[in-house]
């Protein structure tokens, strides 16, 4: 195969490669629920406001949150998530009461391993679900006894994986934060950040993908965001596809030959 030829057909492989199909999950469902320490004040992912992280908040697991990196669709979605029993207890712990709460996507779980964010459209976590939510815990919104448990029986007090429902829910409504002014919206970082004060789907209030560079979100800044403690966040794989295009391009103007 000629060289020309062959170089636009690797570019053209790697180019699409990097198309990201994400999970169509159900509004309505299972998951498995871990949870994770988060800063008071810190500003995550979705580049909510610093007040968000006093009110109850969740990471997404990578592939239902829709993105790779920075913001994506899940941002800013509330569910109300039931603990139902235990995953890695033997034998599973199933509580005699029924523990609720309503939280918030403000921070992305990434796929890691075997990890409990790790599922894929095609293959489940080790729990057997496409979705994991990482609990922002302890936390000053969720009292300390949220989590059942038989310390007597089992030893130890924090099973680590809950089996769970959850409900997508009216933000507005139903997630305490939505009182707060300064709670919901993101800090003012352009189009860096997106966290939606309640996201329905349409394009006018949900964020796209940041990680598949297709689109500029909506405007979700308040005026009570600081966006000082903002990371900045990896864009180079977003980069790739203009870039293998560009390359493409040059390849096909006859710039370089065998």
């Amino acid at each position: 195969m000629p060289t020309m030829l062959w170089l636009v057909y690797l570019l053209s492989v790697s180019t699409l490669a990097l198309a990201t199909e994400w999970i169509d999950y159900p509004a309505d469902g299972t998951a498995t629920l871990t949870h994770y320490t988060l800063p008071d004040g810190y500003i995550a992912s979705c580049g909510c406001t610093g007040d968000s992280t006093r009110y109850p908040t969740v990471a997404m697991s990578q592939f239902a949150y829709g993105s790779s990196t920075a913001y994506g669709p899940g941002c800013g979605r509330c569910f109300k998530i039931t603990l139902l029993n235990t995953y890695t207890a033997s034998p599973p712990f199933i509580p005699n009461v029924t523990k609720s709460v309503v939280v918030k996507v403000t921070d992305l779980c990434p796929v890691g391993g075997a990890g409990w964010c790790s599922a894929t459209p095609g293959k489940p976590n080790q729990g057997g679900q496409y979705i994991n939510f990482d609990l922002a815990w302890p936390s000053v919104a969720i009292p300390d006894d949220f989590f059942p448990s038989d310390e007597a029986f089992y030893g130890y007090t924090d099973f680590g994986v809950w089996n769970v429902t959850y409900q997508t829910v009216d933000c507005l409504e139903n997630w305490a934060g939505a009182k707060k002014a300064s709670a919901l919206g993101s800090v003012d970082d352009g189009s860096s950040v997106c966290c939606p004060a309640n996201p329905t789907g349409s394009a006018n209030d949900t964020c796209p993908s940041f990680s598949d560079d297709n689109g500029i979100p909506p405007d979700t800044a308040t005026s009570a965001g600081d966006a000082s403690a903002l990371t900045v966040p990896n864009i180079g794989h977003s980069l790739l596809p203009l870039y293998s295009l560009f390359v493409l391009s040059f390849l096909c103007s006859g710039y370089l030959v065998e």
